[in-house]
């Protein structure tokens, strides 16, 4: 069969591919199709409210007609238009990169002359209200709509998406608005009110939709790290100071490895720039200012003082300060240079981290926020701001930021020595500084100089805490050394009630006295031990043989005598301890009447151990002690009090608590122990109690106790705890670290690895 030529066959023709949305993007299309009907819900209902109160303050018959006219239309639009704004932005969604939204003014270079033509006057003024409404949006919503842009970007590698193709840039949801406002069956008059009520009442509740859209790609995993947009920031033009370049690069074209905290200003700006399409445009766009260096420093150091006249605790974001200071007389934005550009969009990420760094009480954040614009102007006027580490106002703030790790604020009323300093290091730089560097010195010196007066008082105070919390654990130490004597030696014994209150009284205190002054390895130790066995056998003779009275009656005289020696030494009270040996005296009779009626020989009858031993308890054979050193067995039968190698000791616990706090050991990771153990003195922590945070720092550990010791600021305890307690708490979320490291340091070392994470795809 021949073809004939006007028939085309389709027949070996392939079927056009579709592309398809990745997941990420269909998700952030629907999402954000039901945010903007809520947004256009909202617009509608005010705008019915707007327009009846724009007629009814009308000049003119013909303007109140304009407006009933507009309020008519679209209440019978309504739906329609909603319909068609969400229908034209899920187009741009659909056919991304390829779908071009309505042409607002485009530089002249672009345009082509053939296509010409004069435009209805009617038209133009349409163009113009939506033109204004696109830059009132991109002006205001810089950020967010810059940080959506990447993301989308990131999500369709392949294609060439220009800011205005982005489905849910300016151009696109306001060309949508046009489209649906063409279709309006009103004049121009009611028209440009129409559009001039979107510029009023919808610029104004974007700014939450760009969020919610950002959000929805970040729960989706798409670049949630990314806090500020790379490499760019709105109209802003070539600038490069004389003999400064983009950066050490290989042949690669990658920068160079650099030191995370001396990154120079070049390899940083190279950093930003890394993985650009093209480079920054040669000049300021078409229509719109341009503004240097030095006009920039000027408008600074006038929006510097208002950082001042902030409510207390606000922080307002470095780029919201800029909007106004780039703005020209007529309200147009105004470009800045690509140098200038890197510097503001650095320091805005390095105040980023510090606003957000956990280590500092918001009232902190708020004082150091307001050095904003002053730390601007330092970076602009000295690029070696960024790599220079001694750099007075870098180590001003690190030493504010240090200084205020561990504050916490005051009650209304008491006075606060620290905060008041900082406010007036921060107030003297936003009234002072211009461009006199030397002013950031003579804070810091200042201010040093008040962290080292502080320093020295909080020391003292620690000190008196470690001195005494060691004289507790001593003590402490000394009370179980006595404790455990008196009731190994006393255990299974029948020993007289008014003897058993001198052991555990007077004789105790003794006991003490000479653990703390001697030790337990000394000899007057030994001694004391020996004196309270023949003390306690003098009084239960324990076994009866035929010399047991005659060795009570050769050993007594030589106890009383060393007990009243012994208490003598303690200062006891004399009156005291006449009444006590009287007592140990008619015990000792006692004793003696008892072993008159016993049988010579305990073997030969039941009857003894009832007389001498009135408890059936077990016996245990015991020499009549001597006053001569004990031997080793009895030595070792103390507990040793040597010091542990790790800091487990539970000294003042009850039986209870050791097997709960055994068994709470046993249950914590060994990593969590291991973290505990390398806790060092000076370290700052940050623990919950009761829903409250409080801000502690590890003044002391006391090695005879295995007591971790947490005081506040100004020197008081606030905490003390075992290191098993203190590795559960620990693993339980209960106790935080704070990183009391350079701040400036560690936010240059974060953005650093925020940029080359970035920049890796």
């Amino acid at each position: 069969m021949v073809h004939d030529n006007k028939v085309v066959s389709f027949s070996g023709r392939k079927p056009l591919a579709r592309f398809s949305l990745p997941a990420a993007l269909v998700r952030l299309r629907d999402a954000s199709g039901q945010s903007l009907k809520s947004v256009l819900a909202s617009f509608f209902d005010r705008a019915d409210d707007a327009l009846f109160e724009l007629a009814d303050r009308a000049g003119s018959n013909l303007d109140q007609t304009a407006y009933f006219d507009a309020m008519r239309e679209l209440r019978l639009r309504r739906k329609a238009m909603v319909v068609s704004i969400l229908q034209y932005v899920s187009q741009s969604f659909n056919e991304i990169g390829k779908f071009q939204p309505q042409q607002g003014a485009r530089p002249l270079d672009e345009v082509d002359e053939d296509s010409l033509s004069l435009v209805d006057h009617s038209q133009l003024e349409q163009q113009v209200a939506v033109d204004n409404l696109i830059s009132k949006l991109r002006n205001r919503y810089t950020e967010q709509i810059r940080l959506l842009t990447v993301r989308v970007g990131h999500l369709v590698p392949g294609i060439e998406l220009k800011d205005a193709q982005m489905p849910l840039s300016p151009e696109i949801i306001c060309g949508g608005v046009a489209e649906a406002c063409a279709d309006l069956d009103i004049d121009i008059r009611a028209k440009l009110v129409v559009l001039k009520l979107f510029d009023r009442l919808l610029a104004d509740t974007l700014g939450d939709f760009y969020k919610e859209a950002n959000r929805t790609l970040i729960n989706e995993g798409v670049m949630p790290d990314m806090r500020r947009p790379p490499g760019k920031v709105p109209a802003r033009s070539s600038q490069r100071t004389p003999g400064e370049s983009s950066g050490p690069t290989g042949a690669s074209g990658e920068s160079q490895p650099m030191s995370q905290s001396h990154a120079t200003f070049s390899e940083l700006s190279a950093l930003l720039h890394r993985g650009d399409s093209a480079p920054a445009s040669g000049g300021a766009p078409a229509g719109e200012g341009y503004i240097d260096t030095d006009r920039l420093m000027a408008r600074l150091t006038e929006a510097q003082a208002s950082s001042g006249k902030w409510g207390d605790g606000a922080v307002v974001p470095l780029n919201e300060q800029l909007q106004p200071i780039l703005l020209s007389g007529d309200g147009k934005s105004l470009n800045v240079g690509q140098v200038d550009s890197d510097v503001i969009n650095l320091v805005s990420m390095l105040f980023d981290f510090i606003l957000e760094d956990r280590q500092l009480h918001p009232v902190m954040k708020a004082l150091i926020g307001r050095l904003q614009i002053p730390v601007l102007k330092v970076a602009l006027s000295d690029k070696n701001f960024f790599n220079r580490g001694g750099h007075p106002v870098r180590k001003l703030l690190n030493e504010l930021a240090l200084s205020a790790i561990g504050w916490t604020e005051k009650k209304a009323g008491q006075k606060d020595p620290l905060r008041e300093k900082i406010e007036s290091v921060v107030d003297r730089v936003l009234s002072e500084f211009t461009t006199n560097v030397s002013l950031f010195e003579e804070l810091l010196k200042d201010f040093s100089h008040f962290m080292d007066l502080d320093r020295r008082r909080r020391e003292l105070v620690e000190q008196r805490l470690r001195d005494a919390e060691e004289g507790r654990a001593r003590q402490e130490r000394a009370s179980q050394a006595a404790e455990g004597l008196l009731q190994e030696l006393t255990e299974q014994r029948d020993i007289p009630e008014p003897v058993a209150g001198l052991l555990n009284e007077p004789w105790t205190k003794y006991l003490q006295w000479v653990v703390l002054r001697e030790g337990e390895e000394s000899d007057r130790w030994q001694h004391a031990r020996n004196l309270t066995e023949q003390l306690v056998w003098s009084v239960d003779p324990r076994p009866v043989n035929d010399s047991t009275r005659g060795e009570l009656l050769r050993a007594i005289p030589a106890i009383v005598d060393d007990l009243r020696k012994a208490l003598q030494e303690i200062s006891w009270d004399p009156f005291a301890t006449d009444a006590a040996i009287r007592d140990l005296e008619l015990a000792h009779v006692d004793v003696f009447q008892r072993l008159v009626i016993a049988p010579s020989r305990p073997e030969s009858s039941a009857e003894t151990k009832d007389l001498l031993a009135p408890e059936s308890v077990p016996e245990q054979p015991m020499e009549a002690p001597v006053a001569t050193p004990v031997a080793d067995d009895a030595v070792r039968a103390t507990p040793a009090l040597a010091e542990p190698e790790e800091p487990a000791a539970e000294v003042n616990e009850t039986p209870a608590q050791a097997i709960a706090d055994t068994e709470a050991a046993a249950s914590v990771s060994p990593q969590w122990l291991e973290k505990a153990e390398s806790l060092r003195v000076g370290s700052w922590i940050e623990l919950t109690r009761d829903e409250t945070k409080v801000r502690c720092k590890l003044a002391a550990y006391i090695k005879a106790t295995g007591k971790y010791i947490f005081v506040n600021r100004s020197g008081a305890k606030v905490a003390e705890y075992l290191r098993q307690e203190l590795a559960a708490d620990m693993e339980a979320g209960k106790i935080g670290m704070l990183d009391d490291g350079l701040i400036f340091d560690r936010a240059l070392e974060s953005i650093i690895d925020n940029l080359r994470s970035s920049r890796k795809d």
